[in-house]
């Protein structure tokens, strides 16, 4: 096997002449059969979009030697500083807020994705290849870890990944999909949410979420991304922030009792999805759904999205909350979320940790969400950014997780 993928050259991706044959190679590794509905992508005519938003990222190529050459695999990767782990505090000192309990222990990690291998090429040891050069690039950059993400009924690349390059299973959290009805979703008159500015949004999630796992070090660069549409803070309807916001750090000095923050991110800025396969009767009892929810909107009828062309998801990411109604904050959070996505987008999507208490406060449909998204991770470096973490992937789960927009 190793001996056939020797016959192909791994290289970086070049914009310039390379992306017509990436773009083939993703069009022949969409998922589906023939008569059957299947996800397709759309990347908006740049193979390397879903980490273009990183601020240090590599798509590499596996490129056929000879007389002709062709582009017979592809993989993206990218490099970022994540939180692994929390130092306590000392004894002493009050703990009242939560969020000054414990400070973030933070490592570089190398986050591999979207790795395609033409169906012709398959089982010669090319995505072995890309893998392994991938990982070489990450550690050039000082990467600790190595992580990649997929579904658990992917068998193929759980194998290549578990049984050959030396990946364990990590974290598997939940992918929860939700259409935007056409209607308006009314948030509870028990809860206010606020939408904050930039500098508010990072105190907050700096000062309360920074020790959650993945939370990304430069989490301003995120949120001032121009795919970053809002930062939503549900709060109490009858506390003081709801009558007049008092900015960030008076809101964090003695904050309500339950609270819940959320920001959305406009996936349409870098790629389109669209299922295709569908019948014809399908089609039109899903349009029937959506015509009959604009035409009544009162009743508030759970319509059926069109999926069947391409179609804008926003991805709900950073969703935090605090205190005995930490869900039904989140409820309120993500209720607002919709009527702002209304007319933009198709789809809201979040994921999140199993455990996370902001689970039962997100709606999902179920044959649109993932109740397992597997991650699995790689040690790549002998010695640790911090002796009191050690090896992060013999860790056990926390309660949440934060999954970085930039890199869907």
């Amino acid at each position: 096997m190793e001996r056939e993928a020797s016959v192909v050259v791994v290289r970086e991706y070049n914009a310039a002449t390379d992306r017509a044959a990436a773009e083939e190679v993703e069009r022949t590794c969409e998922l589906g059969s023939s008569g059957k509905m299947s996800l397709h992508t759309d990347l908006l005519g740049d193979p390397a979009s879903r980490i273009r938003h990183s601020s240090t990222y590599l798509m590499l190529v596996a490129e056929t030697c000879g007389g002709v050459k062709e582009i017979v695999g592809l993989v993206r990767g990218c490099v970022k500083v994540v939180t692994c782990g929390k130092k306590l505090p000392r004894q002493g000192g009050s703990t009242k807020n939560i969020c000054q309990v414990a400070t973030p222990t933070y490592t570089k990690v190398g986050y591999l994705l979207g790795l395609r291998v033409s169906p012709s090429h398959r089982r010669k040891g090319i995505g072995l290849r890309l893998v392994r050069q991938m990982e070489g690039w990450f550690r050039e950059k000082g990467a600790e870890y190595a992580y990649m993400a997929t579904g658990k009924d992917n068998e193929a690349s759980m194998r290549l990944f578990t049984e050959r390059c030396d990946y364990t299973k990590f974290r598997a959290p939940t992918i929860l999909v939700h259409p935007v009805f056409a209607h308006h979703l009314p948030v509870p008159r028990s809860v206010t949410v606020l939408r904050l500015g930039h500098a508010d949004a990072e105190a907050i999630y700096r000062r309360c979420f920074a020790t959650t796992e993945f939370f990304p070090r430069d989490i301003d660069a995120v949120l001032r991304n121009p795919l970053t549409v809002a930062t939503f803070l549900a709060v109490p309807a009858g506390c003081s922030a709801a009558r007049q916001w008092p900015g960030a750090e008076a809101f964090l000095a003695a904050p309500p009792g339950s609270w819940a923050v959320v920001s959305a991110w406009d996936c349409g800025g870098v790629l389109r999805m669209e299922v295709r396969g569908a019948s014809r009767l399908r089609r039109w009892a899903a349009a029937a759904t959506r015509a009959a929810d604009r035409a009544m909107p009162w009743l508030r009828i759970p319509a059926v999205p069109d999926l069947f062309r391409p179609f804008v998801a926003w991805f709900l990411y950073g969703v935090g909350a605090e205190g005995p109604g930490a869900a039904e904050m989140a409820a309120a959070a993500w209720r607002e979320a919709h009527n702002v996505a209304r007319g933009s987008a198709t789809v809201l999507a979040a994921e999140v940790a199993a455990g996370d208490s902001v689970l039962r406060g997100i709606p999902r449909w179920r044959w649109l969400s993932c109740a397992e998204d597997v991650w699995c991770v790689k040690r790549l470096g002998e010695e640790y950014s911090d002796g009191g973490v050690g090896d992060w992937t013999k860790s056990g789960p926390g309660s949440s997780i934060f999954v970085d927009p930039r890199e869907l």
